[in-house]
């Protein structure tokens, strides 16, 4: 009873990690692997809130004097892996919103051209953009 308000704040906090995660399950963006380590992160958390002197003799075994400096260093790969999971996925997107920058602003140039040149539309090209701008033209005026 004596460390009973730490463990039930520890617990709840890792219930609602797990909650909060769960809800977003349905995403695609979330994959399995992720998942499955998350939710394993959760257990242990919770084992290791239940039973801090498993996680002593764990450090003991491992070579780490205390249990709370093996969670530390475990904590600090942990932060490591997720700050490069969000370094290389905020590359990607970058990557991937210049790439669609750079294909919008190629078309509206294609079709720019087109209407300034009175040339007829490339097949396949733009052709869709200036006959839907066109007929857009007509329902504002």
């Amino acid at each position: 009873m004596k460390y009973f308000w730490i463990q039930l704040v520890l617990i709840v906090g890792s219930v609602s990690m797990a909650l909060v995660f769960i809800r977003t399950w349905s995403q695609a963006k979330n994959r399995a692997w992720k998942r499955i380590a998350f939710s394993l992160f959760v257990v242990v958390n919770v084992y290791a809130v239940l039973r801090p002197t498993d996680v002593t003799w764990l450090a003991h075994q491992l070579g780490v004097g205390r249990g709370t400096d093996l969670v530390l260093y475990v904590m600090v790969l942990a932060m490591g892996f997720l700050t490069l999971n969000t370094f290389l996925r905020f590359r990607s997107l970058e990557k991937k919103i210049t790439d669609l920058a750079r294909t919008v602003a190629i078309n509206e140039g294609m079709r720019h051209n087109d209407e300034r040149l009175g040339a007829e539309p490339v097949a396949g090209g733009s052709d869709a953009h200036v006959k839907a701008d066109a007929g857009s033209d007509s329902v504002k005026a």
